[in-house]
């Protein structure tokens, strides 16, 4: 079982960073967080690792309708879009499947949300997928 929406693109950590949250913008997302893994264990443990970012991204009408289902879903909000360097120095970028997230509610009425969500979570991906396979942002 897979647990998130991935794509990998040849790219500029920055560029792809921007794409992606103009990208939730364009969907209707806002960002309520945004941690930076890497400065985060360099400061707590003086660890060195590659670019990392979580992004708490959330739609305000469709957590609203969520949450008026089913209060308790805040506990698995906000959902997080990852943007992070691979070893071999591409740039990942993996969303939640929210499908997968709402599944632990049992809760089929949250099962027309979760969708919503995917498909823009997975338009989101597709269109910075192809901004850097023709070239954008390089």
């Amino acid at each position: 079982m897979t647990y998130t929406i991935t794509t990998t693109v040849d790219a500029q950590f920055d560029d792809v960073l921007d794409a992606v949250e103009t990208e939730l913008q364009n969907e209707g997302f806002g960002i309520l967080s945004d941690i930076n893994v890497q400065a985060t264990l360099k400061k707590k443990l003086d660890v060195e690792t590659e670019r990392y970012r979580i992004l708490g991204a959330c739609n305000p009408p469709l957590a609203h309708e969520g949450l008026t289902e089913e209060p308790d879903l805040g506990a698995l909000l906000p959902c997080n879009v990852v943007v992070y360097e691979n070893d071999d120095g591409d740039v990942v970028v993996s969303a939640v499947d929210p499908e997968q997230l709402v599944g632990i509610t049992e809760n089929s009425n949250l099962d027309d949300i979760a969708g919503e969500v995917k498909g823009r979570f997975e338009d989101i991906l597709s269109v910075v997928e192809d901004r850097f396979a023709s070239g954008g942002g390089d």
